[in-house]
């Protein structure tokens, strides 16, 4: 199916780690005196912290100025309010897929390696140790920098494998929500970009033709079928390089008169030629050309799965978490609430004999 991939990592990004960097505390009373760090639940051989708990609230406030900066003081409180009721239920989905994820045996050590050094590549370090002493002059811990990446390999990869691969979307699913929604394919005649970019500027002569060779082998790799997303991650040096290249939809009149004459006349997956726009190469690929009026089907149908899929994946994975629960062992302190908990994780309903030497609920078949 495709765009498979491409919906997996949003679907983590969006309903996982999105979410957990957007959490906030429930409104518990604070205690008594100063309490530097206490365990206010455990999971598994994992505990949460009251310290991990309130970086969630910040964060959240954070994340909720920048989602609506006109948004007036009592906007803002009723928005942390709302959402602030899942804050331990996200963090203790956190501690369970990655769990999940390592029980599986999933390893991605190679990938781990391979964003580490797109993201060098995107801040044009010459070397993993230059990364490291970027990590840290920003403040954050080395170690702890490589091992939130790693856990977000960790979660897609594990939504992908037990969750996104339940799903099913087949042509009647497609044809049903076509039918249904027509209007929203009426659009004027307009193309989805990708674009890789390299500057010229400052260059010497010499320098600017490797540069022009470099985007003609590009050029040429993607037309022998390398993906033309993960080779602007790696090589673009515009704005969109981490998100594959990916620059929107654009209808006629919005480009530069060059490039829209180039792109307008390319159909799905094909490319201009390596182009010299003032000081930079630039290439482009048409993801895909609408033609004025509503859309046919077949023009639509990766917007159409990408809809359906994203409508399905949430259920399914707070269903593949609510199981989780039922295989695990969790306590909370009182005073805080699991907005999803199951019956089977109360201390007091586990029975003798379902824990294994380390202490974790003896997990049955799913």
């Amino acid at each position: 199916m495709q765009g498979m991939n491409t919906r997996i990592a949003a679907a983590a990004a969006i309903l996982f780690f999105g979410a957990t960097v957007g959490l906030r505390a429930q409104d518990v009373p604070p205690p008594k005196g100063v309490v530097l760090e206490k365990i206010i639940a455990r999971v598994n051989d994992d505990i949460i912290t009251s310290n991990q708990y309130v970086e969630a609230q910040n964060a959240l406030k954070e994340e909720i100025k920048h989602d609506c900066a006109t948004c007036t003081p009592a906007e803002l409180d009723t928005r942390f309010e709302q959402r602030g009721k899942n804050v331990l239920r996200d963090l203790i989905d956190q501690d369970l897929l990655i769990e999940q994820a390592k029980d599986d045996g999933i390893n991605v050590d190679i990938d781990l390696v391979k964003e580490l050094d797109k993201t060098r590549i995107q801040y044009h370090l010459d070397s993993m140790d230059a990364l490291r002493r970027a990590v840290e002059a920003s403040g954050m811990n080395w170690n702890d920098y490589k091992q939130q990446i790693k856990n977000q390999l960790l979660t897609q990869k594990l939504i992908q494998q037990d969750v996104g691969g339940t799903i099913q979307i087949d042509h009647e699913q497609i044809q049903q929500y076509y039918d249904a929604h027509k209007s929203q394919f009426n659009r004027p005649e307009s193309v989805v970009l990708r674009g890789i970019f390299m500057s010229t500027a400052g260059k010497t002569p010499a320098q600017v033709a490797a540069i022009k060779k470099q985007m003609d082998t590009i050029r040429t790799r993607v037309a022998n079928g390398d993906d033309f997303g993960q080779l602007a991650k790696i090589y673009s040096q515009g704005t969109t390089a981490q998100a594959g290249g990916t620059l929107g939809d654009f209808t006629r009149g919005m480009l530069q008169k060059p490039i829209e004459d180039a792109v307008f006349a390319l159909q799905h997956n094909q490319m201009t030629p390596v182009m010299k726009i003032s000081d930079e190469y630039e290439l482009f690929q048409v993801e895909q050309h609408y033609q004025a009026g509503i859309q046919p089907m077949e023009a639509v149908e990766t917007d159409i799965e990408n809809a359906i899929y994203m409508r399905k994946i949430g259920p399914a994975l707070r269903k593949f978490l609510e199981q989780l629960r039922k295989e695990s062992y969790i306590t909370i302190q009182p005073g805080y609430v699991d907005t999803d908990a199951v019956p089977s994780t109360a201390i007091e309903e586990v029975s003798a004999g379902q824990f294994d030497s380390k202490g974790k609920k003896k997990k049955g078949k799913r």
